[in-house]
């Protein structure tokens, strides 16, 4: 699911469709096409897309013999990672380099808080589950709420029950399933202070990562683009001692090397390393493209029903729309 901008400097997103189900030429025509135009690609993809897109991810990659496409594949509910692709579409717009950009996305997981309200966690397998929340979950009317992201944490729902949530003031999404209730917006979005709600749709895959579609997905993010932007930039930056590209962190999100000890990167000045990034959607890879040849495109993910592609740009260069 690609999410709408967040305001008039969000980059849109290009969207991979049925990469698992396309011809490889197809794949390989569509990616080629977004480095041809941008320079870079940041793909985000979801853990609950299958496995055959991410093969298809890195089969084209290692055809192409391209070190300008890094794939971010994060441990996110569905709805947290299109909340983080849109962030990173939202940074497109500002000066900063493709390495940086693609590193920022792990930077910025750590200030996402993804959960669902849940009708049962009998198929739940991404959040550590007890013998006993498994059996209470057989009781009809149950509900639980649970956070995946940043610290597992599953309760039951009961008058008093709640999250441990962020200490620092977000905005807060809801997409609905076929669950019944205004806990997520009336009593947890209150007790975690949150500044603003929204409800999007459910993503396609949600249902799928959490194991039933009786539920309601909620994520908290930093919505203002100017705090991003000085959480990314308060970062040292370095140079990959491999490929020479500008990244924070130990691992190149580009070549995937990581840095040299501290020894050998001393003999080789004005190098850098960068952390790596993964791919996005059940069914769907997504990208976001940025604009010039210095700045990276990043992949958001896509829904299996719509396609857009992305083509974001500088800080004082604003696409239309």
């Amino acid at each position: 699911m690609a999410l709408p901008p967040q305001d008039d400097r969000t980059m849109p997103a290009a969207v991979l469709a049925d990469l698992d189900r396309q011809p490889l030429d197809r794949s390989l025509a569509a990616l080629q096409a977004l480095i041809d135009q941008h320079g870079h690609v940041i793909v985000v993809c979801s853990q609950a897309a299958p496995r055959a897109v991410e093969r298809r991810l890195h089969t084209v990659r290692s055809l192409l013999e391209s070190d300008r496409i890094a794939v971010f594949r994060p441990e996110l509910p569905p709805l947290g990672l299109a909340v983080l692709a849109r962030q990173l579409r939202q940074l497109a717009s500002c000066d900063l380099s493709p390495g940086v950009l693609a590193s920022a996305a792990r930077l910025l997981t750590h200030y996402l808080h993804a959960g669902a309200l849940l009708g049962s966690v009998a198929k739940l397998d991404r959040v550590p589950v007890g013998l006993k929340s498994h059996a209470k979950s057989w009781v009809p009317g149950s509900q639980f709420a649970v956070l995946a992201h940043p610290q597992p944490q599953l309760v039951r729902l009961a008058p008093g029950a709640t999250l441990a949530g962020p200490e620092f003031a977000t905005s807060m999404l809801v997409a609905r399933g076929q669950l019944q209730s205004d806990w997520v917006s009336a009593t947890l979005a209150k007790s975690w202070s949150v500044q603003g709600l929204r409800e999007v749709p459910l993503p396609a895959e949600s249902a799928l990562w959490w194991g039933t579609g009786r539920m309601i997905e909620f994520c908290t993010f930093l919505p203002d683009l100017s705090v991003l932007y000085q959480l990314v930039t308060s970062v040292r930056q370095n140079i990959c001692h491999w490929c020479g590209i500008e990244v924070i962190g130990d691992r190149c999100v580009f070549c995937s090397a990581t840095a040299p000890p501290p020894a050998a990167s001393a003999v080789s000045p004005g190098q850098q390393h960068t952390p790596a990034v993964s791919p996005g959607h059940q069914q769907h890879a997504s990208a976001l493209a940025p604009g010039p040849r210095t700045h990276p495109s990043a992949l958001s993910p896509g829904r299996q029903d719509h396609t857009s592609a992305a083509s974001p740009g500088y800080r004082n260069q604003l696409p239309a729309g």
